[in-house]
């Protein structure tokens, strides 16, 4: 049996719906399972034990009629016999139906019900602590035969990956054997962003609660920003921050990772990577994001979120989101993160 899983772009969705490839290979453990994503996301899926092949649709093959066609023919000589699409988009099922697959999965859409054998809903409200974004992918399995199962992504390094990563710290005059932390400084778009601020505030807030060597984590273009978060620090803070040490490939990211005992900041990407590495985290949400959507196995020590619908009797529902944003101070969850890091940072 050959199935191909689909899920094309954004790292943390590609990341997440790794957990239809361990299912898939828990139940059917001689399956040869396919995994079709963009180049930008391989690196987080990379030595995954659970795939035995990464499909990259680059952007060559996206972006040109006769390259995109090539690739859909390309897609159908593997003679899939299922065809699973965590994607949902028009043209992933599109993608999903010219595989001739006698199977095929995705969303209920109003174009899915016409090209797949099989669509599922979404839920509207969740069923556990796994998060929408988990219940919805395993959702996917039903027709299958699968049941729900509670499974969280993982993310696979190598022992020279792990050791380079140690290393690397090493050489940047870094203590290995006290606490590091990795800030997530910024989200991926502006409305993500938690205040530049009041991002300082917490870092300031941090140091002054632990013995902390900081890190930072932003994309390339986000530099300024960064470096703006770095400066309204106080003196003290800044010394405690390495700001010049910074991870462009993210496979050296994720090696970095491994040796922090946390990451804060900012939810999107890099906390979706810190949980499938196991390491704790600390997420802060924007106002437009709905939080029961991505916070992926949440408890009350290791992985822990805050919303502004948290202080709801506290904070006015009123304003657009950066509005509201600027009214979600960090004192309003001070003693939660403190929780966190006396839990995580001895």
């Amino acid at each position: 049996m050959k199935i191909l899983v689909i899920q094309k772009k954004r790292i943390g969705d590609v990341l997440t719906s790794t957990i239809i490839l361990e299912a898939l290979k828990e139940c059917f453990p001689n399956a040869e399972l396919h995994y079709l994503v963009y180049e930008n996301s391989y690196a987080v899926v990379k030595n995954n034990n659970f795939i035995d092949k990464i499909v990259v649709l680059d952007e060559k093959s996206r972006k040109g009629k006769l390259a995109l066609l090539a690739f859909l023919f390309k897609i159908r000589k593997e003679k899939y016999d299922i065809v699973i699409d965590a994607y949902g988009k028009p043209n992933s099922v599109i993608l999903a139906w010219f595989s001739g697959a006698k199977k095929t999965i995705s969303f209920e859409k109003s174009y899915s019900k016409l090209l797949l054998s099989d669509v599922v809903n979404r839920n509207v409200t969740t069923e556990s602590n796994a998060s929408k974004a988990i219940e919805h992918r395993m959702a996917l399995l039903k027709p299958l035969g699968i049941d729900f199962n509670l499974i969280a992504p993982k993310i696979f390094l190598s022992d020279e990956e792990i050791s380079i990563g140690k290393q690397k710290i090493i050489d940047a005059k870094i203590d290995i054997s006290k606490n590091i932390i990795m800030i997530s400084a910024l989200g991926s778009q502006d409305i993500k962003n938690y205040p530049l601020q009041y991002m300082a505030e917490v870092l300031d807030y941090i140091v002054a609660q632990k013995e902390v060597q900081i890190l930072f984590n932003y994309l390339p273009w986000q530099q300024n920003q960064a470096i703006e978060i770095f400066n309204l620090c106080n003196e003290t803070t800044k010394k405690n921050i390495f700001i010049d040490f910074f991870q462009d490939d993210l496979r050296e990211f994720l090696a970095i990772l491994f040796h922090c005992k946390a990451l804060i900041g900012n939810e999107g990407g890099a906390a979706n990577m810190a949980k499938a590495l196991q390491i704790p985290t600390f997420s802060i949400y924007s106002p437009g994001i709905t939080k029961t959507d991505w916070n992926v196995f949440e408890n009350t020590t290791t992985n822990i979120s805050v919303h502004y619908d948290d202080y709801a009797d506290e904070l006015p529902n009123e304003g657009d989101l950066f509005q509201k944003y600027s009214k979600f101070k960090p004192n309003y969850f001070y003693d939660k993160l403190l929780d966190f890091l006396n839990f995580n940072c001895k």
